[in-house]
């Protein structure tokens, strides 16, 4: 039952989809001063996005939860059409520390969403004894 609640499989992908923008925009930073290195990013609402699409439940409020699972996977791209340097990088740090910051603000809140479900859950499972 806990396991099937599609709210907290949606939270537990978010937080795999988080923990892989943060390798990605770490692995950008380190590379900072590759001469020739190329920018990438992750991408996942427009996956998500499309995945909804395909679902043909009829919903008859828009704050439901669709049943069954969407299937969208987060992709790492890479951006190669621009050049911050002479060098052919596109790594712009200031941006970078940026989606650092935002992401782990992310990542902090989904984690909160996901023990709050679990202390609800314990709540119940306890009946009301703390």
């Amino acid at each position: 039952m806990l396991w099937d609640d599609p709210v907290t499989k949606g939270l537990a992908k978010s937080l795999d989809v988080a923990a892989l923008r943060q390798k990605v925009v770490a692995q950008n930073i380190a590379n900072l001063n590759t001469p020739g290195y190329k920018r990438s990013y992750v991408v996942f609402s427009e996956e998500l996005a499309r995945a909804r699409e395909k679902l043909s439940l009829r919903l008859t409020h828009p704050r439901h939860i669709p049943a069954g699972e969407i299937a969208g996977e987060p992709q790492v791209k890479v951006e190669r059409s621009t050049s911050r340097r002479s060098d052919g990088n596109n790594v712009d740090l200031d941006q970078e520390m940026l989606d650092l910051v935002t992401n782990q603000l992310h990542y902090n809140m989904l984690a909160q969403k996901i023990s709050e479900r679990y202390a609800t859950w314990r709540y119940i499972i306890n009946e009301g004894r703390g």
